[in-house]
């Protein structure tokens, strides 16, 4: 059948790219450090330190996951080669529109593999801790807040990461003011850095009697959970470091302790804080090492604008500005104005696809530092 030796072609044309790509994931280092891992898993005493057995238990399901995503796509590469030969020999138009399916799948996941790979900034693999704040509005801003956040939670479920909430205040009459999370997997920073910035919500707002469509922006602040320690000066006379009562959900521990710790950094005005941990020192030293990394990334950005004014750069999409216009009335649309990905379906943007901004951003953001170092 011409159409499928068409579709065949067209699948064969993956043959080099899934060898790249196999290159590139450096598979064989991936599967001697899943063996080393297991090897440390079986050893006396490597669950006597939680944190750190913990750590490496989640670096080996990321990287067995690696591995095995790999092995899939490579599996549903010659399957479904297999089934178009299946398919001609029998004459059996019915199986036309399950290879398309298998093979439209086996693209968006091939794109998925293929962009992971431009990953390699410092801290991409890491953690990444995400602050969301409303921005004026009112109620109609706190509920669009609390419209990312779920929508970041979905996003996370879908790649089996977990998330730790870490703070939280709640809208007056609705919604959240602000909510600082943590999203814990490999690549976790590397592929929502994507999303730092302001968002807009043009909408009829469920919140205004009259009916009118209404605009709100919430700003998302997104920052790499840096473990190590990273080498920042912090003085005891910059800071203050304030205890209180946490809120939210924690049962009797979090009702009757004043646990929670809030630390304002006077130089910078940056205030962090942290309730998500069981004990206040905890919770200190969780929110010490939030501030360490704030500032860190806050000295990169100052540095790379420093460095901008040398070379005469003018960037369109400074740190702060707005990102992504999300439209649900009088049309659905989603725009990231950086790279001008659009997806009309914005429901579906709401419940976690946002793979194809974080895509797009990263072959965006890797094409300009081609251009700059050509330029350089």
């Amino acid at each position: 059948m011409v159409e499928l030796d068409n579709l065949k072609l067209e699948i064969k044309e993956y043959e080099a790219p899934l060898a790249e790509l196999k290159s590139s994931l450096d598979l064989e280092s991936k599967k001697n450090r899943i063996a080393e891992l297991e090897r440390l898993m079986e050893e006396p005493g490597f669950w006597d330190d939680p944190a750190k057995s913990q750590k490496d238990s989640q670096l080996l399901g990321d990287l067995r996951n690696d591995v095995k995503g790999y092995s899939d796509l490579e599996s549903k590469y010659t399957d479904m080669l297999d089934l178009i030969d299946m398919a001609n020999d029998e004459n059996d138009e019915s199986m036309v529109d399950e290879i398309k399916n298998d093979y439209e799948a086996f693209r968006q996941r091939f794109d998925e593999m293929k962009t992971a790979t431009l990953l390699s900034e410092k801290y991409d693999d890491a953690n990444a801790i995400i602050n969301i704040n409303a921005g004026a509005g009112g109620t109609e801003s706190c509920d669009w807040a609390s419209m990312l956040y779920r929508m970041y939670g979905k996003w996370a479920d879908r790649h089996g990461y977990k998330i730790d909430e870490l703070d939280m205040l709640p809208g007056d009459e609705a919604g959240i003011k602000s909510v600082e999370f943590q999203v814990n997997g490999l690549n976790a920073y590397g592929f929502l850095k994507s999303e730092k910035g302001v968002h807009r919500l043009v909408r009829i707002s469920p919140f205004n009697a009259q009916g009118k469509r209404q605009t709100s922006f919430v700003s998302v602040d997104v920052m790499p959970d840096i473990e190590e320690d990273i080498d920042i000066d912090i003085k005891p006379d910059d800071i203050r470091v304030d205890t209180y009562r946490s809120s939210g959900a924690g049962g009797q521990h979090i009702n009757k302790t004043s646990s929670a710790i809030r630390i304002t950094h006077f130089p910078t005005g940056i205030v962090v804080t942290c309730q998500n941990e069981r004990s206040q020192f905890q919770n200190k030293d969780k929110a010490m090492q939030i501030l360490k990394s704030k500032l860190y990334m806050l000295a990169k950005e100052n540095n790379a604008e420093k460095l901008s004014e040398i070379r005469g750069e003018v960037k369109d999409n400074a740190w702060g500005s707005q990102i992504r216009s999300y439209f649900l009335q009088p049309y659905q649309l989603v725009k990231d104005l950086r790279t001008d990905c659009e997806i009309a379906q914005a429901d579906s943007v709401l419940d976690g696809n946002i793979d194809p901004f974080i895509n797009a951003y990263l072959k965006w953001i890797n094409l300009n530092k081609k251009e700059e170092n050509r330029s350089s």
